[in-house]
């Protein structure tokens, strides 16, 4: 392959900075050219001492330092680079006499290391690598407070940036709002950020999943309840929506609410009032509601599970969070952030991941999304003996997250699935029969059934 065709394989508009440090003039110049013309911004300094004070200003995405400097090498650059800017990558040049050194450069945590003398592809394959794989924040400082709705929801990739743009625009009406993403991937964090984005910032943000309250105390729990109002009732009760007055109230996993249930919420969005449990006054209430669910409501529409009224009344306006695996350029960002957090809980110095890690993490399927992410990271800082973390110790990691036990949700929903498909073996597909041995009348197995996509029919021969 000639240079001028690796250029273009190469090249790309992009304002990404690569700071070169080489005490060798001759050497500097001509790595100066060769990255310049693959699209990328070049300063250079011809010691480890001018690099440090160009770092401050010049703000590269890249360093590329030789190993044998006259004064403070290229180990001792890194470890000072590594204390200002930890996520920085840094690779390492080196001649064949010290291979060995720059072995032991990378298990410290530095990117990669070329060998000399090196081909244009190599070199331009490699810095590719190092900023594909490594984090970075690309809002400035001085722009920091602009972006403080979002600056938790931590992000580089072109989906979510156009998504954010979405959020920004959506938060400046008052409309309610329903998000609608897989699980684990941070609908309650971005329906903050919509919050702290919106003219209600300075009120209060209330969050409270649906799934996880039972029907009996939801209604107590959202509207409040009276003083002798139910056994237990011994004092008035504000619900989330009075204490949420002015402010934002987010229903997550509101796609399992109770169908009992729904039609009471629906009131309250349309009379802009609740009633207390046991009360015959309502209070007017000033809330918007943002609500979110992993699951199709449309269908659930269908399958008589889920109002479509209320639906109508949620949805005026829908969020979609992508799945992890659709952000894969976030995963190095996300991983060095879920580590920096786990790092604080174990004496144990832990700079990074190796690059294989690093592809690793990229590459996996995640279908826990961000949250599975967390928790791999954990699990490898938790096991880590080294200062980098490993692919193994990664490929473990997921290999133990798909071996746990299921939720309660699933485990229940495996029963019930194979409760049912034993019923229908064992009376050959009779639903009478089996709704008998059920104890359940033949409506209220039907209804299960179809549930579980499961047919009487197949059973029967």
């Amino acid at each position: 392959m000639t240079s001028k065709n690796i250029e273009k394989q190469y090249a790309k508009n992009t304002s990404e900075k690569i700071l070169l440090v080489d005490d060798d003039p001759s050497l500097l110049r001509l790595l100066g050219i060769r990255l310049s013309a693959a699209g990328y911004q070049i300063e250079s300094a011809n010691s480890a001492k001018m690099a440090l004070g160009i770092l401050k200003s010049f703000n590269p995405q890249l360093v590329i330092s030789d190993l044998r400097m006259e004064g403070m090498d290229g180990m001792a650059l890194f470890e000072k680079i590594r204390q200002q800017q930890p996520n920085l990558p840094v690779i390492i040049m080196t001649a064949h006499g010290t291979i060995p050194d720059a072995i032991n450069a990378t298990k410290q945590g530095v990117f990669s290391f070329l060998t000399k003398p090196f081909e244009s592809q190599e070199l331009l394959a490699t810095v590719q690598q190092a900023i594909r794989l490594q984090p970075q924040n690309n809002i400035t400082a001085t722009s920091q407070k602009t972006y403080v709705w979002r600056e938790k929801i931590i992000s580089r990739s072109a989906i979510m940036a156009s998504l954010l743009q979405q959020t920004y625009q959506v938060a400046q009406s008052d409309f309610s709002l329903l998000i609608h993403s897989p699980s684990g991937t941070g609908k309650e964090l971005l329906a903050k950020a919509v919050h702290l984005a919106s003219k209600r910032h300075q009120q209060t943000f209330t969050a409270i999943n649906c799934a996880a309250i039972p029907e009996q105390l939801l209604e107590s729990e959202l509207f409040g309840h009276c003083k002798g109002a139910f056994t237990g009732a011994d004092k008035n009760h504000q619900g989330l929506f009075q204490a949420t007055e002015g402010g934002t109230l987010f229903l997550d996993e509101i796609g399992d609410m109770p169908m009992s249930f729904q039609v009471k919420l629906l009131r309250v969005l349309q009379e802009k009032e609740v009633r207390p449990v046991g009360s015959s006054q309502s209070i007017k209430v000033n809330v918007r509601i943002i609500a979110a669910t992993h699951k199709n409501l449309q269908q659930a529409i269908i399958d008589k599970s889920f109002r479509e009224d209320l639906y109508y009344r949620l949805n005026v306006v829908e969020l979609t969070l992508p799945a992890l695996a659709e952000r894969r350029e976030d995963i190095p960002l996300l991983a060095q952030h879920f580590l920096s957090l786990a790092i604080k809980n174990t004496a144990h110095i832990i700079n990074g991941f190796t690059q294989e890690a690093m592809e690793f993490l990229i590459s996996a399927d995640w279908p826990g999304n961000i949250r599975q992410l967390q928790n791999v990271v954990e699990q490898c800082v938790a096991l880590s003996t080294e200062p980098l973390i490993s692919d193994a110790l990664i490929g473990n990691a997921l290999r133990a997250q798909s071996a746990q036990l299921p939720s309660f949700q699933e485990a229940r929903e495996q029963f019930e699935r194979d409760y049912l498909a034993t019923l229908l073996k064992t009376t050959a597909g009779n639903v009478s029969q089996a709704a008998k041995i059920a104890q359940r009348n033949r409506t209220e197995f039907y209804k299960l059934l179809k549930k579980h996509h499961l047919n009487a029919e197949s059973f029967r021969n």
